[in-house]
């Protein structure tokens, strides 16, 4: 049922692709455990060992804390259609900030250079192993459409807004680890 792969194969960046959402799961030592579902429109298969996908403000930034603090994060993509199948990246990631050069150029490279509204960082994910597994237990769902909740309330907020917003909700984790946002920016 299982199997492991050194790298991402040829067949689980086409699962990807096929994907609507995902996971990502995130920890450090002490503290709670994150698990937040993603967009596969902001993820990109960079190459066999690297992933990336610009996150979006939100009402928390635990993944942010939890690299910073241990560096762990897992990936996991699910069939809600078609045959069943789960798949899932480990290993160590870390946050790229909007300020940063590594951000501008990933951004260009592999997002023409279109930031959607409401980009904070950029999560960058060196894989150290790919599972797969039969995802048997998985419900079948429709697909309807994307939501276009995220996007207005950015748009409405303006830059401005979303700093200070940030600077309230997104500077430390629920369980008060730094996310280090603002250090990265320098602010």
């Amino acid at each position: 049922m299982g199997k492991q792969f050194e790298r991402i194969e040829p067949d689980h960046r086409e699962f990807i692709a096929q994907q609507h959402i995902f996971f990502n799961a995130s920890a450090c030592s002490h503290g709670r455990v994150n698990v937040s579902p993603r967009d596969v429109a902001a993820l990109r298969v960079v190459d066999d060992r690297t992933v990336i996908y610009l996150d979006r403000t939100g009402s928390g930034n635990e993944t942010a804390a939890h690299l910073l603090a241990d560096g762990r994060l897992t990936l996991m993509f699910c069939a809600f259609e078609g045959g069943p199948q789960i798949l899932r990246l480990y290993g160590r990631g870390r946050v790229l900030a909007r300020c940063s050069a590594e951000y501008a150029h990933l951004l260009a490279a592999w997002y023409g250079g279109i930031e959607v509204p409401g980009a904070r960082q950029m999560v960058h994910l060196d894989v150290g192993l790919v599972q797969t597994s039969c995802g048997m237990n998985v419900p079948l769902y429709d697909y309807v459409d994307e939501r276009d909740q995220l996007t207005r309330w950015a748009e409405a907020k303006g830059e401005t807004g979303l700093e200070e917003y940030r600077r309230q909700k997104n500077a430390t984790s629920i369980d008060g680890l730094p996310t280090g946002m603002f250090e990265r920016v320098g602010s």
